[in-house]
């Protein structure tokens, strides 16, 4: 599935300031970017890198005195998921065999404070009966407690206000699902992209779980198809894939995102679609 995905971000800049974005469609074996194309209007000399384990790729910008400018990135981007049927899937995380990569996704963070939800996430999600079970119960139980309201938190919100004050955005709910996971032992990161049918657009987030050496997807909003998903980034939480590092005395002005689809037939792959679910690996 063949995908055209266009994000443009604008910005006042009131003093020298360095931008680090990341907006650019992740490389990997199920995602392949076709062409792509990034540019800075007014024209200003950019760097490109990768961050060590290639779960992000950056632009950085450095703006010297006061302007406005604005970024654009649009790339057309070839996905090729993998669908797994969990209907076997194991009951617990096989914590000893795991690399030290995939164990990293185990322990708190700044926004997923799993440590201090372990008695509410063996309480309400101990008993189900595989690993994807109770992932899928947490999303779940997200959905339902958790309501979606554009604007009700801000980029200090952790897991632990979201599920104190049941409000939040996608951001929001992909956090509180990680915490929970985690305080299972089960890994889970972070997952932030461009998305098909996702009203109104913007960047989404939603999160991954490591299922019997897969990396499942799950959108506890259920806004937009999962096979609709275009990755830009994969970490702890929010402070590994923010959209934009600002270092410096700015603020955004306006920011337009789009994800297209290519091909005529797309038969939207639900959330939660039986005991199959799909990685993005």
């Amino acid at each position: 599935m063949k995908f055209k995905i266009h994000s443009s971000l604008s910005y006042q800049v009131n003093a020298p300031t360095t931008f680090i974005f990341n907006i650019h469609a992740l490389k990997t074996p199920s995602q392949t970017v076709l062409e792509e194309q990034i540019w800075v209007n007014p024209y200003m000399s950019l760097e490109e890198y990768a961050s060590h384990d290639e779960s992000c790729r950056f632009t950085r910008i450095k703006v010297d005195e006061p302007m406005t400018f604005t970024i654009d990135y649009s790339a057309t981007v070839d996905m090729q998921h993998k669908i797994i049927d969990e209907r076997n899937s194991e009951n617990i995380v096989d914590l000893v065999e795991l690399d030290s990569y995939i164990a990293s996704f185990l322990y708190p963070s700044r926004y997923c404070q799993s440590d201090k939800l372990m008695k509410f996430a063996y309480k309400e999600f101990g008993n189900y009966q595989t690993v994807y079970e109770q992932v899928l119960g947490i999303s779940e139980w997200i959905y339902n407690n958790i309501e979606y309201t554009s604007g009700s938190t801000n980029t200090n919100t952790s897991a632990m206000d979201t599920i104190t004050e049941r409000v939040g955005v996608c951001r929001d709910f992909a956090h509180l699902g990680i915490a929970l996971c985690r305080a299972l032992s089960i890994p889970a990161r972070y997952f932030t992209g461009y998305a098909y049918q996702l009203v109104s657009q913007d960047f989404h987030a939603c999160f991954e779980a490591y299922i019997d050496g897969n990396w499942i997807i799950f959108d506890s909003t259920k806004l937009a198809p999962l096979n609709g998903l275009v990755k830009i980034a994969t970490g702890r939480d929010a402070a590994d894939s923010a959209v934009c590092s600002i270092f410096g005395d700015s603020m955004g002005t306006n920011i337009q995102v789009s994800c297209e689809v290519l091909e005529d037939a797309f038969f939207p792959y639900k959330y939660g679609d039986g005991q199959k679910g799909l990685s993005f690996q």
